[in-house]
């Protein structure tokens, strides 16, 4: 068994729509990012490939590297879970908190964990999706954009 940690955060950004683990949310400014900004799906990304010591999404997928301007970042998390299958590993959890003001993650929480899973290749009750504020604190209390912290466990085969 292997544990991977994964970190992301982005400012917001009204100008995009807001797109947490493939999930659109309206009524909710969009994150600022090379790809789609997603960032549920950038830290469960380094989760995954941190538990298989595969690196960091930044390595596979480049910001700069136009190939992955505006991608959906789904799609990088799927690519990534291609890569730890390849390396003999598969996800058995992923447990991930985001942390904001807005928008508030428990009306979303199911439709994320159902995303994520299908990605994963895991049921939903695999996958753990909270939301917790900042109680106004920092950066994320002042609402300038969030932070999400994922954790992974992969097992051989």
């Amino acid at each position: 068994m292997r544990i991977g940690l994964g970190y992301d955060s982005h400012r917001f950004d009204p100008e995009r729509p807001c797109v947490l683990g493939g999930v659109e949310i309206p009524d909710a400014p969009g994150l600022l990012g090379f790809s789609d900004g997603d960032a549920v799906a950038h830290a469960v990304t380094d989760a995954v490939l941190g538990a298989a010591a595969l690196g960091d999404i930044g390595q596979h997928f480049p910001p700069g590297d136009e190939r992955w301007r505006g991608a959906d970042s789904m799609d990088l998390l799927r690519r990534a879970v291609g890569l730890v299958h390849e390396a003999g590993y598969r996800v058995v959890n992923v447990d991930l908190t985001v942390v904001c003001e807005r928008p508030r993650i428990g009306p979303v929480a199911g439709r994320i964990r159902e995303a994520l899973a299908s990605v994963l290749a895991v049921q939903p009750g695999d996958v753990s999706v909270k939301g917790k504020t900042n109680e106004g604190m920092g950066w994320e209390g002042r609402e300038e954009g969030l932070a999400v912290h994922a954790v992974a466990l992969l097992t051989r085969g």
